[in-house]
């Protein structure tokens, strides 16, 4: 098995890039609206902590953990919600500190966890590096979501690479949330990372392709961005469906944002 440390390391710092972002905002900051129907900066944070805390709870207390499923299935259209405006109504000091300690304990519970260990979830289990690149997804996706609020263009790195690669591995899932068959074949997805590097998935030969920047790629899996502002290329009519469902998060099928220009 692959040393999962990287993947551990490049959560931490993607979480430290949103802390810094997000540390010395005014409370009139922290309320800003986000893309998000109904979230602000504070919902953001307050979703991955408590996120956060979910993961912890699934790496070091099972049981616990599979007390929180049974009310995710109980109320499956809101418990996201909920848990972000329990957390929002905090006061912003007492929300940073509390998301600052609940990723700092599931940081040490990754890494200590014993090897080939997997974990419940909301969905399959996962290993310790596919908890880690989950929560590394989210914590991007919203990342970005607060930067739009603020009004700032963040600097991408090839964190990326962990994104992209959650998109490309949900593929299936994505056309099953809408109902569909996934196709049989497997899809070449050729990616450039912010730092000239290349990255690529699936076979060489394969009919069915997706290329473009790392960053238009993740943008679109996570639901970040419109398909039509962004530079993606395809070839064949699967590749093509499936850039219209793409999600690398878990739940129902998401609305996605609007193009530019367009009424919300």
């Amino acid at each position: 098995m692959s040393d999962p440390t990287p993947v551990f390391d490049d959560l931490r710092d993607e979480s430290d890039e949103l802390d810094r972002l997000v540390a010395g905002l005014s409370p009139q900051q922290w309320e800003l609206a986000t893309p998000a129907p109904g979230w602000t900066v504070a919902h953001q944070i307050a979703h991955l902590a408590w996120t956060d805390h979910s993961a912890h709870l699934s790496v070091t207390d099972a049981d616990a953990f599979h007390g929180l499923v049974e009310k995710a299935l109980a109320a499956p259209d809101s418990f996201v919600d909920e848990g972000a405006e329990e957390g929002a109504r905090q006061p912003s000091d007492v929300l940073l500190a509390g998301w600052r300690e609940g990723r700092a304990a599931l940081d040490l519970a990754l890494r200590e966890s014993p090897a080939g260990a997997r974990f419940p979830w909301y969905g399959p289990p996962m290993s310790a590096a596919s908890m880690a690149t989950a929560r590394m997804m989210e914590t991007w996706a919203h990342a970005q979501d607060v930067a739009d609020a603020l009004g700032v263009v963040r600097e991408p790195t090839d964190r990326l690479r962990h994104v992209a690669r959650l998109g490309v591995r949900t593929r299936d899932f994505a056309f099953g949330i809408h109902g569909l068959t996934p196709p049989a074949d497997s899809f070449r997805v050729e990616l450039v990372l912010p730092s000239g590097a290349d990255w690529a998935y699936g076979p060489e030969g394969a009919a069915q392709r997706v290329s473009g920047t790392a960053l238009d790629f993740c943008l679109l899996v996570t639901q970040r961005a419109h398909r039509s502002d962004l530079d993606l290329r395809v070839e064949g009519p699967d590749a093509d469906r499936w850039l219209d469902l793409a999600q690398a998060f878990a739940g129902l099928p998401g609305t996605g944002r609007p193009p530019k220009g367009a009424a919300r």
